[in-house]
């Protein structure tokens, strides 16, 4: 749902925020006011084409901002740069982004009706995922036994062409099986276990003096034990240093612990070329498996099973490749089966849908138009397009070739009303060309009804629409004879009557146009209540 709309030098708009509801938005003011600025606002947020001409006379670059709710309920911010001259900036939350992104996200929030952007009923895949929904068409067979076919032919593929690369293959591979083998991998750490070994067998010597040459200095006549012994006798029994006579006996104790220690450490020391030579070789031995066949051990070791997979599974190739056949064989049946009857599945739910579709029709000044639901193609019949006629005897034409934006916006609301399914958002612009009277009506309380399921924002000259809305914004412009300049308030109340009065009778203020107008809101405020 869009939440915020902020627009800042946009052809006539020189800044303006729009705080937006759910339910149905209507957008009315003066011809020429800006109303379809706004639209191209959110269109420009959602991906469309960004012109420099879009930008106010005066002013160095334009801007839009879009805060926007997401159906998972996290909050996403669009942002468009429209400079007076160069490419166009995207943003998403602050981030540059691609203007391609905009459009990924921006057609899961917002469908635009009226126009031939943003549509997304106008793309056949979506046409025939209605169908789907509609029609409760259950997938899961046909989706499940594709996945299947897809990993049998895989396999199939896995298992290699034929006999000399099969047997090409199988030596490599027992090669490669017997290399590990003979390198008895077990501990994955154990190159790390190798050179902390190396580096202390590389050194063994000096390891080994120093540890004696410390010890001794500790240890032998007049060193460091025989030097903190006087030092104690010294002061020991003395008031003054019986603390510091207690710390220096502990430190006499450590010491001693400490050359029991190194005198175990050198002894464990061996000083042995030949145990060198084994770990270095044993190192590099570990470095060339893992230029072969990984980033650590644990991949060479995991490596090792794989390839003694597939070395079996090849050495048993007729067997292997049969069984893989029979289990293709039986899932191309399964296919075969569900791709039936999602055809007939949806050969059925095709004319129902047309059918509860074209009974809109008629409320919306489309007396002699009519919508089908073509299903073609074989099992199991992908090919989905709605087609639309809009007159008696005229041939049918998929909707995005319909020509008259009012027609094409009015045959979606159509949809949208028997379609719950959709962006959050939705947009109508146009949806009231030559539309009047009583259809004018019919297509206020379409629009109501659709605002109980999405968050509608309509731009309209008529009434009979503006009367239905639960949110009602004026555009209003004023020229100053340099600069023409539009902004964006919301109506209640008193004000929203003086300007229905407007749109009924160019008068604001006409007791007969605002008593019409009282009239309307009061019918569309009861026909609101009973839905």
């Amino acid at each position: 749902m869009l939440l915020e709309l902020s627009v800042q030098n946009l052809g006539v708009i020189e800044a303006s925020t729009l705080i937006l509801r759910p339910g149905v938005s209507v957008l009315t003011g003066e011809t020429g006011a800006g109303k379809t600025m706004v639209v191209q606002a959110i269109e420009l947020l959602t991906g469309g084409r960004a012109d420099p001409s879009m930008v106010r006379n005066g002013a160095e670059y334009a801007t839009v901002e879009g805060r926007f709710e997401m159906p998972e309920g996290e909050e996403v911010v669009l942002r468009r740069v429209i400079p007076a001259e160069g490419r166009s900036r995207a943003y998403l939350n602050g981030s540059l982004a691609p203007a391609a992104q905009l459009d990924d996200i921006g057609s899961n929030l917002v469908d635009l009706h009226g126009q031939h952007q943003h549509q997304s009923l106008l793309q056949q895949k979506v046409q025939r995922a209605a169908l789907d929904r509609y029609g409760k068409i259950d997938l899961d067979d046909l989706r499940n036994a594709r996945t299947e076919e897809r990993r049998l032919l895989r396999e199939i593929e896995e298992m290699g062409g034929d006999a000399r690369t099969r047997a090409r293959e199988i030596d490599l591979l027992q090669f490669q099986v017997d290399e590990l083998d003979q390198a008895d991998l077990g501990d994955p750490r154990e190159t790390d276990a190798l050179a902390d070994l190396e580096e202390l067998l590389a050194d063994a010597t000096a390891h080994i003096e120093l540890g004696n040459h410390a010890r001794a200095t500790i240890t032998d006549d007049d060193g460091v034990l025989d030097l903190l012994g006087q030092v104690i006798g010294a002061i020991a029994g003395r008031a003054p240093y019986k603390k510091i006579t207690e710390r220096l006996r502990g430190l006499q104790a450590e010491l001693s612990d400490a050359t029991d220690e190194m005198r175990e450490m050198v002894d464990s020391i061996d000083d042995e070329p030949e145990r060198l030579a084994e770990v270095r070789s044993r190192r590099q031995l570990l470095m060339d498996l893992l230029r072969k066949y990984g980033d650590s051990l644990e991949d060479v070791i995991a490596y090792r099973s794989q390839a003694s997979d597939q070395l079996e599974r090849l050495r048993n190739h007729e067997a292997v490749a049969a069984e893989l056949e029979t289990d293709l064989t039986k899932t191309r049946d399964e296919l075969a089966v569900a791709a039936r009857a999602v055809t007939e599945a949806r050969r059925l739910a095709a004319p129902a849908l047309a059918t509860e579709v074209n009974r809109y029709l008629p409320e919306l000044a489309l007396e002699h138009a009519s919508l089908s639901v073509e299903v073609r193609g074989d099992d199991p019949a992908d090919d989905v397009e709605i087609m639309f006629r809009a007159n008696s005897g005229a041939g049918r034409h998929g909707l995005a070739k319909v020509a008259s934006g009012g027609e094409l916006a009015r045959v979606m609301l159509s949809l949208r009303l028997v379609l719950t399914a959709g962006p959050p958002t939705l947009i109508f612009d146009e949806v009231d060309a030559g539309v009047g009277g009583a259809a004018a009506v019919a297509v206020g309380r379409a629009l109501g009804r659709l605002g109980t399921a999405h968050q509608v924002l309509v731009v309209t000259h008529l009434p009979q629409v503006a009367a239905f809305a639960d949110q009602h914004l004026v555009v209003d412009k004023t020229d100053d004879g340099q600069m023409v300049v539009s902004s964006i308030t919301e109506v209640t109340g008193e004000h929203r009557v003086r300007e229905l009065a407007r749109m009924l009778a160019g008068q604001p203020d006409s007791k007969s146009g605002r008593e019409h107008a009282t009239e309307l809101l009061e019918l569309a405020a009861l026909d609101r209540s009973q839905v």
